[in-house]
């Protein structure tokens, strides 16, 4: 299978124009079933039209290792690169998704939480069905666990302690994924796409990878203890808005302020620093729950934009998103800031 893949990937790459580019996309898939929970679903026939989608424009679809390692040593990509990716290892995974896509030949990610799998819990896959698709050539990587919300405290746990279970409980997990499957490629994906920066500098000291959930396409210059994927379920599992998040790139952009995702307050400011690129700053737009934000520039020439929301947000978690058009094309450049309300 293995060599299959790389069959795939280089005749994909023949099939390419010749352009090279600075970004990627990965995506995020939970459940590919119809009854599943809705929000993190998509029916077998959805996933398929995004992978015939795939393949009929000439994407170069990679296994999650070759993008980030590209990304992190700056090396270019051809345009279009994207990457595949589960999370938490249910049974559809392996009993839909991985038939599909080993009929078309594209690699993929599964991040495990790896307490229902030692458990044998009802809708996860058990370890020999893992350690097939390893076999088969997919990265199994981190999911803690057993699926934490990391911002949560114990009753009177202090920072370092709870930093500490954190600690623990990536490297427990870490270790049976080596143990069962032979791999260990450090790369944690947040449950509920949850961080912050205590959590980021921890991740970094054990030099992992983190990934979330925030929507985004990943460059050079992204945070790669916080890699947005864009997650494909729901109202966003239609092919119709998954096309252009398949074909986004990727802002070179600072998060200036907040310097954390966990805020207090349900409208957070938000001050970004925009590097020149091949966008124009006055078509940048921001949005929330579909809704314009306030822009204000700072200083326009030197790419500070300040986003100053005018309602509050609701739930646990939300984010504000930030496109530009790519001249000359239909395609856009993609950015988003996650937001954290664990008082919620």
């Amino acid at each position: 299978m293995r060599a299959i893949f790389i069959t795939v990937l280089l005749l994909t790459s023949m099939g390419q124009e010749s352009s090279a580019a600075e970004s990627g996309v990965i995506v995020l898939y939970h459940h590919v079933a119809t009854n599943t929970p809705s929000s993190t679903s998509i029916s077998p026939e959805d996933f398929r039209a995004h992978l015939e989608y795939l393949r009929d424009n000439q994407f170069n679809v990679v296994r999650l290792d070759t993008l980030i390692e590209s990304l992190k040593n700056q090396r270019q990509l051809p345009d279009r690169t994207i990457s595949i990716t589960f999370d938490d290892g249910y049974i559809s995974i392996y009993e839909e998704a991985f038939p599909i896509l080993q009929s078309f030949g594209f690699p993929f990610a599964l991040f495990v939480s790896t307490d229902p799998l030692n458990r044998n819990q009802t809708n996860y896959m058990n370890w020999e069905q893992v350690r097939e698709i390893s076999e088969a050539g997919a990265l199994i990587a981190n999911h803690m666990v057993d699926h934490p919300y990391m911002l949560n405290r114990l009753n009177g746990e202090n920072q370092q302690q709870w930093l500490e279970r954190q600690r623990m409980e990536i490297l427990e997990a870490e270790e049976t994924i080596e143990r069962e499957t032979s791999q260990s490629h450090r790369y944690l994906a947040y449950p509920y796409g949850e961080f912050n920066p205590a959590i980021k500098s921890m991740l970094e000291e054990l030099d992992f990878i983190g990934l979330a959930q925030n929507s985004g396409a990943v460059g050079f210059n992204s945070d790669f203890q916080a890699l947005p994927r864009y997650p494909l379920a729901s109202i966003y599992a239609s092919l119709d808005t998954a096309r252009s998040k398949f074909d986004s790139k990727a802002f070179n952009v600072k998060l200036v302020r907040p310097a954390s995702p966990e805020v207090s307050v349900r409208n957070p400011s938000v001050t970004l620093e925009f590097a020149p690129g091949n966008y124009n700053f006055s078509q940048i737009g921001c949005f929330a729950n579909s809704e314009p934000i306030p822009l204000n520039w700072q200083d326009r020439e030197a790419g500070l934009l300040e986003l100053i929301p005018n309602q509050e947000y609701g739930g646990r978690r939300w984010r504000y998103i930030c496109t530009a058009p790519d001249p000359g094309t239909s395609r856009y450049y993609w950015y988003s800031v996650q937001f954290i309300n664990t008082g919620n």
